[in-house]
Order: structure tokens, then C-alpha cells, then sequence
């Protein structure tokens, strides 16, 4: 079975997005408009983990929090919340409040369902096992990469680029800062450069997995390992 979350968020579009990415890591989602609806949630479902937005039209996801670690049966809940101010007040009180773990808005769904999985994991959640191969392995003395357990045939240049991309998975990597690891900051290659290397990089990489793109490009910012 599933992992069940609740997510609180009243902003359609980022809900659809942020289920889209949790559903497709084998997580059941159930979305709420309004903390008076999540609270309707928690009364009649068994929830494994809480995703709760901070700003919403008929209150706070940290009023949520703070009941939910007040009631014997939600006490131990996984909690993640998300904000879209940043400001270190609502960071602190969520932290202080008992949430597990926070994330400042804008921010990659991949990002946020490595988390939400990271937190499962931590709290013993079986749903959350992971399986026994490794999806990537980074064999750093030998700079070899696999992927379920199959080495990849990558070159110097691209091994150094996918295992700067597996050091900061789920996060948007700028060509500058890729050219730096692969080539070193005094190297006159370009950007050209390195969009044909991560060409190559998906292609061997979907020769391995046809079913799945692992490198996701974001347009003016760079590039993103979703795992």
C-alpha cells in the first residue's frame, strides 16, 4: 500500500504540480483547499505524512500544526511545511511549533518529494522502504556511475557532470556552475558545451531506462537530476 499524505495548499496550480510529483513516486495524495477542510481530513483518515502551507484563506497551516501535535493520535506525524514569504519568523515558529522540516517557496517538487520521502524513511514508515539497488550509485574513486545496479559508459566529462547533478538532486543547477565542476573554472568551453554533454548524458542514461527522463532542463536557469 501507499504512503498517504495530506497536502494543505490553496494555490491550484502549485497543488497539481506538487501531486503530479508525489504520485509519481507511488504516494497517495489528498489535497485541501482550506485548514477547515484538512481538519475534516485528519478526523476521518489516517494520514502517514503532512505537507501544510503556511498562508491560507481561512487561516495558517501552523494553527493546523500545533493541533496536530497536540492530539495523542496525530502527535508523531511527519510534518513539512512550506511558505511562500521566506521570513525567518515563520521558518522558527514552525520549527519551534514541531514541523519536521520546511521549504521556502518557490521550490522544485522534485526537491519536495526527495524530502517527503526522506522523512517517511526516517520515521520507520514501511511504505518508504527503499529498494535494495540503488537507483544511482556513485562510485567516486573509480568515477563510475550506475543506474539500478548497470554501469553507465561515461566519459571523464560527463561523469563529473552527472555526479555534480546527483550531489544536489532535485535542485536547479546553472550551465555556469555545471561547466565549473566538469571543466574547471578557468576552462574556455561554453555553454554549448555543456547542453551537448547532457545530451549524451540522457541518451545513455535512457538507454538504460527508456521509461523515465532523469534530466530535466529549465529554461534561462539551467538543469535538474529528478530522482
Amino acid at each position: 500500500m501507499s504512503a498517504k499524505l495530506l497536502l494543505l495548499e490553496d494555490d491550484p496550480a502549485i497543488a497539481r504540480t506538487v501531486a503530479y510529483a508525489l504520485q509519481r513516486d507511488g504516494l497517495a495524495v489528498t489535497h485541501s483547499l482550506l485548514v477547515h477542510d484538512a481538519r475534516q481530513q485528519l478526523q476521518s483518515t489516517r494520514f502517514d505524512l503532512l505537507v501544510l502551507d503556511v498562508g491560507l484563506p481561512d487561516g495558517s497551516g501552523l494553527d493546523l500544526l500545533r493541533d496536530v501535535r497536540n492530539a495523542a493520535p496525530t502527535a508523531a506525524l511527519p510534518v513539512l511545511m512550506l511558505s511562500a514569504h521566506g521570513e525567518e519568523i515563520d521558518r522558527v515558529l514552525g520549527l519551534e511549533l514541531g514541523a519536521d522540516d520546511y521549504l521556502t517557496k518557490p521550490f522544485s517538487p522534485r526537491e519536495l518529494a526527495a524530502r517527503v520521502k526522506a522523512l517517511l524513511r526516517r520515521a520507520g514508515n514501511g511504505h518508504a522502504a527503499t529498494p535494495a539497488t540503488p537507483l544511482f550509485h556513485d562510485d567516486e574513486a573509480g568515477q563510475r556511475i550506475s543506474l539500478r545496479g548497470q554501469a553507465l559508459p561515461l566519459t571523464r566529462r560527463e561523469y563529473h557532470l552527472l555526479s555534480h547533478l546527483l550531489r544536489g538532486a532535485g535542485r536547479i543547477h546553472s550551465r555556469d556552475a555545471l561547466l565549473a565542476a566538469a571543466w574547471g573554472d578557468d576552462s574556455e568551453s561554453t555553454d554549448r558545451t555543456v547542453d551537448t554533454h547532457i545530451k549524451t548524458l540522457r541518451a545513455k542514461l535512457r538507454e538504460l531506462d527508456p521509461a523515465r527522463e532523469y534530466i530535466s532542463t529549465h529554461r534561462g536557469m539551467g538543469y535538474c537530476l529528478d530522482i
